[in-house]
């Protein structure tokens, strides 16, 4: 009885690990390959619809390539998405809504949208956190900045970007010396 139930329990821990497998299959997932290395991202579409929907757009149509992460702050976050190399601001889809009350935090490896002050205004730009960035999220009357999704691989990619010297060019300050492109941005 003892070897009967002992079974038992291994094959419902089993079915537990594929359910939860199967599960993190749905969500999306984006290669990011940039000039230092590549990136792999799950996005979560259950908690962040539209910041997915609108991400995943840009990725479709083929954005994201060309542009670099042009905002970089060591032990803080990487911040690309928007400019070109000569630092142009690319034009974009509009605004969407605000959904950083979904639950999700600013940790080690999330990706989150970045925006002005105005908590509805995030488009294209977005930013990998390089640690716990708790002050990022939102809290009751106060909008946070909106995560949906983590890097699963490539995380010694961001890492690296994160070290790199940066520099003022024109207005924008914390740009990389070295221009570090996304050369692609593809759903894996």
């Amino acid at each position: 009885m003892k070897h009967l139930m002992t079974r038992i329990s291994a094959v419902l821990i089993a079915m537990m690990l594929l359910c939860s497998n199967a599960f993190a299959a749905d969500n999306p997932v984006v290669t990011l390959t940039t000039s230092e290395g590549t990136i792999t991202l799950e996005l979560y579409p259950e908690k962040a619809p539209h910041t997915v929907k609108n991400f995943l757009a840009y990725v479709d149509n083929g954005f994201y390539p060309g542009t670099v992460f042009h905002r970089v702050i060591d032990d803080f976050m990487i911040q690309g998405g928007g400019f070109t190399s000569k630092m142009t601001k690319k034009e974009t889809l509009p605004p969407i809504i605000n959904e950083s009350a979904n639950g999700l935090i600013n940790k080690k490896g999330s990706i989150s949208m970045a925006r002005t002050q105005v908590a509805d205004s995030a488009t294209s730009q977005f930013f990998i956190n390089l640690k716990d960035n708790h002050f990022l999220n939102g809290t009751p009357g106060k909008p946070g900045y909106a995560v949906f999704g983590q890097v699963i691989e490539g995380m010694d990619v961001v890492e690296k970007i994160g070290k790199t010297r940066t520099g003022n060019s024109g207005r924008y300050q914390n740009v990389p010396v070295k221009r570090i492109t996304i050369n692609s941005a593809e759903r894996s």
